[in-house]
């Protein structure tokens, strides 16, 4: 019922968070935009099968949300780092009924794109920000066919928490991706990328 559509590196800025990608991967990022509901901005790099990267942060020169921003924005801090993993689905309120800490259902919309994220009220995603986020786009082609591409690719997506088994429970009966792997440990995303630099880490 859900499937991996992309991954998020958060920054306290954007030019952090990009120089982070690019620095770890050896590509450049490509534009992005604006999502003046939240607050923030971002930049993008396409991914094989289907999938993208989106680098992430607060946009300074938006006026304040008026609402919590999504991703646990508003409390980052730190260095850029691999944050979320987001996951499509066709249908957005069956797999709320499933997954209700994923939060509440928000329509939104950035130039040809329409899409509907679930964000829960304070921001903030369980088990420490490391439950999938989860989208439904409403337009026919993906953002990941529009973006040229990078030769980069998702090999696994490790997700580390001391709750692990409990989060493996709660995704299993709907989430079924071989490069998704749950394990004990310090709460943390890391992801092994092909890149035309060989094998390249981001965590």
């Amino acid at each position: 019922m859900i499937r991996l559509d992309h991954i998020a590196v958060a920054g306290a800025t954007l030019a952090e968070a990009v120089d982070w990608v690019e620095c770890a991967l050896g590509v450049p990022l490509q534009p992005g935009g604006k999502h003046g509901l939240f607050g923030t901005h971002n930049r993008l790099l396409g991914l094989s099968d289907a999938l993208y990267l989106e680098a992430i942060a607060v946009d300074p020169a938006a006026p304040p949300p008026g609402r919590a921003r999504w991703f646990g924005l508003d409390r980052f801090s730190g260095p850029a780092r691999l944050t979320n993993w987001i996951c499509a689905t066709d249908d957005m309120d069956a797999v709320l009924a499933r997954l209700p800490g994923a939060g509440r259902p928000v329509p939104l919309a950035r130039g040809d794109l329409r899409w509907t994220m679930a964000v829960p009220d304070d921001g903030m995603l369980p088990f420490d920000n490391l439950h999938p986020a989860l989208i439904c786009w409403s337009t026919p082609t993906h953002p990941s066919a529009t973006l040229a591409r990078s030769g980069c690719r998702l090999r696994r997506l490790l997700v580390s928490h001391p709750q692990a088994d409990a989060l493996a429970d709660i995704l299993q009966p709907v989430l079924a991706d071989t490069r998704v792997v749950l394990e004990p440990g310090a709460p943390g995303l890391l992801a092994e990328m092909e890149t035309p630099h060989g094998i390249k880490v981001l965590r």
